[in-house]
């Protein structure tokens, strides 16, 4: 009789992606409401805010702006620009979790951040999510080649083609746009694919594939089979 070794498969379970895409969109919801309601303060203010705690490379008072530029924009068109892309890659990037989210926008924006703190003319001011979004884009691009999922990476290349044309901004050079900033968050996001990678259960198999190999079963007498044959037999 052929063992059932199902068990050792993971199954995917869709109330549980629903409930995690669920929790994912109504954090993005609220991340956007928060981006487009401190924009409106910062409008009705002539963009200050956006002075004030925008990056100012290497002024070393002003190193903790890499957290404050992210919810800042330049104009309505800028946010309207970064909106799309924010919630579509945020969202792709927190429906495998929520914890792991937060650490990873952690990580991309002081990459992305640094980047243009250390790097980036002196003269300038710099704000804006386009940094964090090519941190979620370069994690969602390689999360599933890392957490050996199909369905992610799927997506991944998915993504990865259909806004490929992205990368053309975080090439140096680039005029009139942060390119390291871009070019930062993008590393942050390849290296959070990897530092966030999904650790549980991926020697599961192999584990209880030793495991059945190692523990010994029920003692069974060298002349079993033979007496079984004879017993069938009627001697």
């Amino acid at each position: 009789m052929a063992s059932d070794d199902r068990s050792s498969t993971p199954a995917l379970d869709p109330a549980r992606m629903i409930a995690d895409a669920r929790r994912a969109f109504f954090v993005m919801i609220g991340v956007l409401a928060v981006v487009w309601l401190i924009q409106v303060v910062n409008w009705t203010d002539d963009y200050r805010l956006t002075r004030d705690f925008g990056i100012r490379p290497q002024q070393l008072g002003r190193l903790g702006d890499v957290f404050a530029a992210p919810f800042l924009h330049m104009s309505w068109h800028h946010l309207e620009g970064n909106s799309g892309p924010l919630f579509i890659f945020g969202f792709l990037a927190a429906y495998r979790g929520v914890r792991k989210f937060l650490g990873l926008t952690v990580l991309v924006t002081v990459t992305s951040g640094a980047a243009v703190w250390l790097f980036q003319g002196t003269d300038t001011i710099s704000a804006g999510a386009s940094g964090v979004i090519f941190g979620y884009f370069g994690y969602v691009v390689l999360r599933g080649v890392f957490d050996r999922n199909l369905v992610d990476t799927l997506i991944g290349v998915v993504m990865g083609a259909s806004f490929a044309y992205i990368l053309t901004t975080a090439l140096p050079g680039t005029p009139d746009v942060s390119w390291l900033g871009h070019l930062g968050g993008l590393v942050g996001g390849l290296a959070g694919a990897w530092i966030f990678r999904d650790r549980s259960g991926r020697n599961a198999p192999a584990a209880a594939a030793t495991a059945s190999a190692t523990v010994p079963g029920p003692a069974r007498s060298p002349h079993a089979d033979l007496l079984k044959e004879l017993d069938d037999l009627g001697i």
